[in-house]
């Protein structure tokens, strides 16, 4: 364990032996923090926090903080972190609270840079990358390769599907589907990130059959319900299309327009 000597750990901390630790970090009571992990210094990491093996968290980092909410009345509410994350300067992740899940959790092999906020009860997937600024209300879910452009802020309770894409400084008010790119204030759809599921191992035909999915979400002037019938049906013969029945049946604030 390299632990800086002016590093405070707490009595109680769980740290993995080959766990680095920089200069005047802190480290609280409840925090776990497993093997292959890189702690900068000036980080704080407090509450009921665990974090899984090889991360590297940046300096100036505050995780596990309590939340940002009026109604928390102190319950020993969580902060999960995975595997094989990047969290880089100055990031904000608080812990969860009792009127969700109470636990805000983060996947494996997610990029995050530096001034994210993470509010709390967010659940965010694996693979995704947040730009600079991006900032998430509480209880937002965010599926598994999704990319956020810089200063993107995500209202509250809003749902954003798997290999979907944010423009830099989109304001997210509403559910964005899996596959859509989104840009502006308030967002807009886009398109579909093409490029990201060209570069994932999408075959050609996947991708079309996606693209003929969003057409009927905005092209075809369908109500939600008949985009929505029209989808599920599809999805019957390609599978690819089963990430938008599956958040159609979490998606609660309305998709964009």
């Amino acid at each position: 364990m390299a632990i800086h000597p002016t590093a405070i750990i707490a009595e109680g901390a769980k740290i993995a032996p080959d766990v680095e630790i920089g200069a005047y970090s802190i480290i609280g009571a409840n925090v776990s923090i497993d093997s292959g992990t890189w702690v900068g210094p000036h980080v704080v990491i407090e509450g009921h926090t665990s974090i899984g093996k090889n991360n590297r968290i940046f300096q100036f980092s505050s995780l596990g903080a309590v939340p940002q909410d009026k109604k928390y009345a102190g319950e020993p509410t969580r902060l999960e972190i995975g595997d094989n994350n990047t969290i880089r300067e100055f990031c904000t992740f608080n812990i969860g609270t009792a009127q969700d899940v109470g636990v805000t959790r983060m996947g494996n092999n997610n990029w995050i840079m530096a001034y994210v906020h993470l509010g709390h009860d967010c659940q965010v997937g694996n693979n995704t990358i947040f730009a600079n600024n991006a900032t998430l209300g509480g209880h937002v879910h965010i599926g598994d390769w999704v990319i956020l452009g810089g200063f993107t802020s995500v209202h509250q309770f809003c749902h954003i599907g798997d290999h979907a894409m944010t423009a830099f400084s989109s304001a997210v008010a509403q559910d964005v589907p899996p596959y859509v790119m989104a840009h502006g204030n308030r967002a807009v759809p886009s398109g579909i990130n093409a490029e990201g599921l060209k570069r994932r191992g999408f075959t050609a035909e996947q991708i079309r059959n996606i693209r003929n999915a969003y057409k009927s979400l905005y092209r075809k002037g369908l109500s939600f319900d008949e985009a929505k019938a029209e989808i599920i049906a599809a999805a019957a013969a390609n599978s690819e299309l089963d990430l938008f029945v599956r958040f159609f049946e979490t998606a609660n604030r309305g998709i964009i327009r």
